[in-house]
């Protein structure tokens, strides 16, 4: 499921976040791409070691994690800590599908949902779309600072080249409790509904049902 998750930073937070950036130093990325990621990969990374990592982390993971939405859809069991990636003219991300595992030795976790937090407005640059390769044909996504958007971690994707200005983003991914990407999807729309129903009819007993049926099918499909 391609899914855009709207708000997750305020205008505030985003501001915090844009100062912190800009006095934060930036590597090259490739330095840390798996070996067939470093041959289309060309962007610029804040280094792990960075004192304004934390600051960062503390602001945008926060407010991701607990986005209803995100939780709603994603079901996250494991979080990466993110990469804050700098697209300037000239850079761009090759077709390439995410490392299925990933983390240092003793904390290794399954990457099932990838995550872009956009932190630029889409006015600061030109190109550098997200483009996701799905069985309806490819998706450009270029949204909203302080937006999201979340794919299955195995779609082949790709970070068009930026032509003018900067492109500014924070990449994640999650260990999902709920494995398989059909089921997530199923059961995010089934809790949409599910919510609707019960603002409208919180006492009909197929409300209640649906409700239960929810519960049942998370239960049955969590993986922890």
């Amino acid at each position: 499921m391609l899914l855009p998750i709207h708000n997750v930073l305020d205008k505030q937070q985003l501001k915090t976040v844009r100062e912190l950036i800009d006095s934060s130093r930036f590597v090259d990325g490739r330095l840390s791409a798996g070996v067939t990621a470093r041959k289309v990969k060309n962007n610029e990374e804040i280094p792990q070691d960075s004192q304004t990592i934390n600051q960062l982390n503390n602001i945008v993971m926060n407010a991701l994690y607990n986005h209803p939405v995100y939780q709603a859809a994603v079901f996250p069991h494991r979080v990466a800590t993110p990469f804050y990636a700098r697209y300037t003219p000239g850079k761009a991300y090759g077709d390439h599908v995410d490392d299925p595992v990933m983390g240092p030795m003793g904390g290794r976790y399954r990457t099932d949902v990838s995550t872009t937090v956009f932190l630029s407005e889409p006015g600061e640059y030109e190109g550098g779309e997200t483009v996701i390769r799905t069985q309806f044909g490819d998706r450009k996504v270029k949204l909203d600072a302080g937006d999201a958007i979340t794919y299955p971690s195995g779609s082949l994707h790709h970070v068009a080249e930026v032509t003018s200005g900067t492109r500014l983003v924070a990449v994640t991914w999650a260990q999902s409790m709920i494995r398989e990407p059909d089921k997530r999807e199923l059961l995010y729309n089934l809790h949409k509904t599910r919510e609707s129903l019960q603002k409208k009819y919180p006492d009909d007993e197929e409300v209640v049902k649906i409700d239960h049926t929810y519960i049942n099918l998370v239960r049955m499909w969590t993986e922890i």
